[in-house]
């Protein structure tokens, strides 16, 4: 297991080298680039330019309404033809070719080859593991999965996961790259396919697709259900704050548990709710970084859930819409009532109670 420890004062990199501008890379580019860090950007594709420009445009827009302080002067942004010219000088080597294990260990043993001793090399693959990566590495000590999400310059998470030759070295200080330009970095324990955040999200594209393919709901029914609801609570709590501490989950799952045997999803094999299992579960709760009592997690939970409401609202967008068609009719209902007592022609609320 790898652990990291967080530093605050994390020092920016002077440079990185990209393999790659597809939306990930592109992505990437725009994340360092407007931190101030200098990119040199290898890409064979066609349209690799107009994307990145493209994604530098959406992430300035973005950038603007998201915070206050304004941006460090942008970083250069320089276009090489090999991969060796991409991974001279820099620091991080970032691979985020598309998913094909011969062709990213290629380009990950070309890096190898060329970049400086100690630089850090980091592929963005989406789920292959590192020790299958690093087999045509001549130093794959260094190397390790940095898997972000789309778009890369908003989406905070980037997961890590070392191989079985990455020293905890690289883990850290690929941990303090990542949290100097605005990540938030999740290592993740063991090799395992598809990490954890696509695990998790491929369990709920199967189900999603089983009930469109079953005629259970259409392809809008889903989606409002997800954007309508537990969309918006995960988004603040995750799946296991459920309340204060060890003694509330293990009560949750004393519950609910039971319901995992139900035949309500075609993911229908759950772990079997042993007392250790239960042990384990009440266990982390207790031990989490963030631990509040029921009733706080409750009004956390809310605020959290105001303010992103009200942001939605402000692009009168999915819950946001509903939120500002709600107002409205609380709005005319306030106008009729005070032009109906302006006109003196409405009973008093003790009449409209009898």
């Amino acid at each position: 297991m790898h652990e990291f420890s967080r530093n605050s004062s994390a020092t920016l990199p002077r440079t990185v080298g990209l393999l790659g501008a597809g939306v990930i890379g592109s992505g990437w580019a725009a994340r360092f680039a407007l931190n101030g860090v200098d990119v040199r950007l290898y890409s064979p594709s066609s349209g690799a330019a107009e994307r990145v420009k493209k994604t530098l445009v959406n992430a300035r827009r973005a950038y603007q309404h998201l915070t206050r302080f304004p941006l460090p002067t942008a970083g250069t942004l320089t276009w090489v033809k090999t991969v060796a010219e991409a991974v001279r000088g820099a620091e991080l080597v970032q691979e985020s070719a598309p998913e094909r294990l011969e062709l990213k260990q290629q380009l990950l043993a070309m890096a190898d080859r060329a970049a400086a001793p100690g630089t850090l090399i980091c592929s963005s693959t989406s789920g292959l593991r590192p020790s299958l990566l690093e087999l045509k590495m001549e130093n794959p000590e260094r190397l390790l999965v940095a898997h972000p999400f789309n778009p890369v310059y908003l989406l905070p998470l980037v997961e890590l996961c070392g191989g079985e030759s990455t020293t905890a070295e690289m883990l850290n200080r690929a941990a303090e790259i990542y949290e100097s330009v605005g990540m938030h970095p999740l290592v993740v324990r063991k090799e395992v396919d598809g990490l954890i955040a696509n695990r998790l999200q491929e369990a709920m594209w199967r189900e999603a697709l089983w009930l469109v393919h079953d005629d259970l709901a259409t392809v809008q029914e889903v989606d409002d259900a997800i954007k309508y609801s537990f969309g918006l609570r995960r988004a603040i709590i995750g799946p296991f704050r459920v309340g204060g501490g060890g003694t509330e989950m293990r009560q949750f799952m004393q519950k609910w548990g039971p319901q995992l045997k139900a035949p309500w999803s075609k993911l229908a094999d759950g772990p079997e709710l042993t007392d250790a299992f239960l042990d384990k579960l009440a266990k982390q709760t207790d031990e989490r970084a963030e631990s509040f009592t029921a009733t706080e997690l409750e009004e956390k939970r809310d605020d959290c859930l105001v303010t992103l409401l009200r942001g939605l609202r402000s692009q009168n967008y999915g819950a946001g819409e509903t939120l500002a068609r709600w107002e409205e009719g609380l709005r005319d209902r306030v106008s009729q009532l005070t032009r109906c007592e302006l006109a003196r022609g409405c009973p008093s609320n003790q009449e409209r109670g009898s």
